[in-house]
């Protein structure tokens, strides 16, 4: 490998593994959509797989995609948050080596032996062990008073870590109920923690930075209870209680409709790379809105069925469109280049939410096949956002400084 390729890929955390995650996307829905399409179509049988395909999509969308982004973020910013020293090149080199094995690993043991599939999971655990090793020596050596996003932080990223050894376990032992701990704390204990956290962290920064007069609203008291109550989610999910969703669901909805009318998503749109992360945000509340409203239907027995709406619009409408826009603005801001979406990346983000509406009317009785189009649709979203960021990561900074 050209040895100035390496230095400039090699230079900064963010530029290997938001480049991991910008291949990620594309490879997990080049599969996906692959598999779908032999389902609804005909034009070909659906992959073969050592595992069932739906698990392993579970598994690749929430911890061989949203990783990568996430510790491309935060051991970026760890240091500068708490004024601690950069991490060594040596450890975050060596996290993206091993999660990108692992990932690797994986699908070739998806289509050929399940111990390759158990191996490769087994490296993507490492790898995700040394980035939190890696953020968790900077949180503890930082002299910063103030730790508390931080804490909250490593809480869910530890809940990240629980999520992957349980799905190793279950590829071990076969016990569904490893699976089930899996699915859920990869979500509620581990993701939207992390995208609610930075959420609440950086739109209010973010927005005081470029609106006039705007006033900051960023309580502690608020951002806790939103993060006990995605806990208490997740556990209800796991007993299999979805009729009693909605305790948690309701004060949940509260308070994230709470956060989007004090940050001003109206002032929002004069700012277009501001806009996108308030428009994301807003994508919480509408999957929450839908999980409550079935969980109350399930409830007084209604009939109202809304199948996994409620999950696509909180996985696809909140946590993909937070985590490309936050990409984006990473990518442009650390690369030297004007804070600013451009038209192209705003018409992305508007097609990604056209992409978790498609989605929702897929759930509907007249629209499984709008699966395919969601799919279908992501996948060219994804792969025009890749073109145009990934080869971001391997080039030197358009300013001529060094990261």
């Amino acid at each position: 490998m050209n040895g100035s390729f390496w230095q400039t890929f090699s230079a900064a955390p963010h530029r290997m593994m938001m480049f991991g995650g910008a291949v990620q996307l594309l490879v997990t829905l080049l599969y996906w959509g692959a598999e779908l399409t032999g389902r609804y179509t005909g034009l070909w049988s659906p992959l073969p797989s050592a595992i069932p395909a739906t698990f392993a999509h579970a598994f690749l969308m929430l911890y061989t995609l949203f990783p990568f982004f996430i510790f491309g973020f935060l051991m970026t910013t760890y240091p500068r948050w708490m004024s601690g020293t950069a991490i060594p090149a040596g450890r975050y080199k060596s996290a993206f080596l091993l999660l990108a094995a692992g990932v690797l690993l994986f699908y070739i043991g998806l289509f050929t032996a399940r111990a390759a599939v158990i191996g490769g999971v087994a490296l993507l655990l490492a790898g995700y062990c040394a980035a939190l090793f890696s953020l968790w020596q900077v949180y503890r050596q930082a002299p910063a008073p103030d730790k508390f996003y931080e804490t909250c932080l490593n809480a869910a990223l530890s809940g990240g870590a629980l999520g992957v050894a349980a799905y190793l376990l279950w590829l071990l032992t076969d016990n569904v109920w490893w699976l089930q701990l899996s699915l859920q704390a990869g979500l509620w204990w581990f993701l939207l923690p992390v995208a609610v956290t930075v959420g609440h962290r950086m739109i209010p920064f973010f927005s005081v930075c470029v609106l006039p007069d705007y006033k900051v609203y960023q309580p502690k008291y608020t951002l806790l209870p939103m993060l006990l109550l995605l806990a208490l989610h997740g556990l209800l999910e796991l007993l299999t209680l979805p009729r009693w969703l909605w305790v948690a669901d309701l004060p949940l909805l509260a308070l994230t409709l709470l956060h989007t009318w004090q940050w001003q998503l109206r002032r929002s749109f004069a700012v277009r790379l501001l806009a996108i992360l308030h428009v994301a945000f807003l994508w919480l509340s509408i999957g929450i809105a839908l999980y409550a409203a079935q969980s109350l239907a399930l409830f007084f027995k209604f009939d109202l069925l809304l199948g996994r709406a409620p999950l696509h619009a909180v996985a696809i409408g909140f946590l993909l469109s937070l985590t490309l826009a936050m990409a984006s603005r990473v990518t442009l801001g650390h690369s030297g280049r004007e804070l600013a979406a451009d038209t192209t990346t705003w018409v992305l983000f508007w097609g990604l939410s056209g992409v978790a509406i498609l989605r929702i009317v897929a759930e509907l009785p007249f629209g499984p096949h709008f699966n395919l189009l969601a799919a279908v649709s992501w996948l060219i979203i994804a792969g025009l956002w890749s073109a145009k960021y990934a080869p971001i990561y391997l080039r030197p900074r358009v300013d001529g400084k060094q990261g």
